[in-house]
């Protein structure tokens, strides 16, 4: 088991700065100082602060499969039952008009079927690639984001998780930095972005061949520039990538080590129906293996691991939403990347084509239910494949001892079923052909069933 993250100089430096803001404006009473004209996007007296927690619980499991043979890094064939629990407190506060400080403290339990293990698009979302056993505490989040309006057209923007509620300028440059997720606005999608009221796997609610940078429980520190308009927004993000693959520390020699992505929003309306379209582009450069050196090495146990260098991986992908009613949407992924160097921070993936359906409870009087069902296909380069067949077990989430490949194939079904406003509670049903590639595994039957409470 990893040991708890300890938080960076820069990290303990935010906290200190939004507690001892926060203090001093609840102590003093007063109003916080007015920003320069140039970064005053908001138009009428905004909100202060935001408040809001989540506390979600998964239990998971699979009956028996054909299982032929297994390695240390396989997806069990005998049955299995696993539960995972989270729970974040999501704290913003306006420190004046354009910059706000956001802190959101979480804490852990349980681990994934497997420890986490044996396929590449594992079927729960929530399931960090560290076992907890007990509560693990984990500052998640501690950033600032300032933004600058550039005059024209506002927009309200309500209270939510991460976000104070005011009125902005809809023409607006936001800058954040600090420690976050990769994926809170990169790879968006109005119907699988959120593992804890959506779809559960991971290769549905994110990109599967963006190996976004992340610690082993999937946050990273770094910059992230926006510039929004009314039709379309621009971001650019580069962030701290880990020492190594899994890892739980940052790599400090940030020119060798980090991720970068570009990303292009275009939203339009199909009459009152709208959609989304987000194609991407990302660059990493970390201290990766290369599978070609560690099948040329005598002794392919550690080779991987011995081959690690300051390599670069690159990738493009897109995420569409789109409704085709009221009720219903659409959306489609589709992500690539070289395969040059191993996975190291996501998941092991090279190609991945998703696509899905949801449709709201309206036609049925459950207004707020959401039924939605997706499938996604999964591969790996040559090279990749070839490693695991030899044997190789270094990898990320994979290694049965062999391999006779063959795409992973994954259908997932998800109810979510709004008992009361704060309270969802959602059975889902995965089917999985060829778990981690291998067509002698499988076919495996994943039934889960999540509680999501939210306020």
């Amino acid at each position: 088991m990893p040991q708890p993250i300890h938080p960076s100089a820069l990290r303990r430096a935010l906290a200190a700065a939004l507690l001892a803001a926060l203090f001093l404006q609840a102590s003093r009473g007063q109003t916080a100082p007015t920003a320069p004209a140039a970064a005053l996007p908001v138009a009428d007296a905004p909100a202060s602060w935001s408040l809001h927690g989540q506390a979600t619980w998964i239990d998971q499991g699979h009956p028996s499969f054909n299982s032929p043979y297994e390695g240390p890094n396989s997806l069990e064939g005998n049955s299995e039952n696993e539960r995972t629990f989270s729970m974040s407190i999501f704290m913003g506060y306006r420190v004046w008009a354009g910059t706000e400080v956001y802190l959101e403290p979480e804490a852990f339990q349980g681990h994934g079927l497997s420890n986490t293990l044996g396929m590449a698009g594992f079927p729960n979302g929530e399931a960090v690639k560290a076992a907890f056993p007990n509560l693990h505490y984990n500052t998640s989040k501690v950033f600032i984001r300032q933004t600058f309006g550039l005059g024209g057209e506002t927009e309200k923007i309500e209270d939510d998780q991460n976000q104070v509620a005011g009125v902005y300028d809809v023409n607006r440059i936001t800058l954040t930095v600090g420690k976050f997720s990769a994926g809170d606005n990169f790879d968006d999608n109005a119907y699988s972005h959120d593992t804890r009221t959506q779809f559960l796997n991971w290769a549905l609610w994110e990109s599967a061949a963006w190996d976004y940078p992340a610690d082993v429980v999937g946050y990273t520190a770094g910059l992230e520039a926006d510039w929004n308009t009314k039709d379309w927004t621009l971001r650019y993000g580069v962030f701290m990538e880990p020492t190594e693959p899994n890892g739980a520390r940052f790599d400090y020699h940030v020119l060798d080590a980090h991720g970068q992505i570009l990303e292009f929003d275009r939203r339009y309306s199909a009459g009152d129906l709208a959609g989304t379209v987000r194609p991407f582009v990302y660059w990493n450069e970390a201290r990766m293996g290369n599978y070609e050196d560690a099948l040329a090495a005598p002794d392919l146990g550690d080779a991987l691991s011995q081959s690690r260098a300051y390599r670069s991986k690159v990738g493009l992908g897109m995420s569409w939403d789109q409704q085709l009613a009221k009720d219903l949407g659409a959306f489609v992924r589709l992500s690539w990347d070289d395969g040059r160097s191993e996975s190291f921070a996501f998941t092991e993936v090279d190609r991945s084509a998703a696509a899905g359906l949801s449709l709201g409870g309206d036609r049925w009087g459950r207004k707020a239910d959401t039924l939605g069902v997706a499938g996604v296909v999964n591969g790996i380069v040559p090279s990749h494949q070839a490693y695991l067949a030899a044997g190789g077990t270094e990898g990320l989430i994979l290694g049965d001892g062999a391999l006779n490949y063959g795409p992973e194939e994954i259908l997932e079904a998800y109810y979510s079923w709004q008992a009361v406003t704060w309270l969802s509670l959602s059975p889902d049903f995965q089917y999985a052909v060829h778990p981690g590639y291998n067509r002698d595994r499988g076919p495996v039957v994943i039934y889960a069933l999540r509680a999501h409470l939210a306020y």
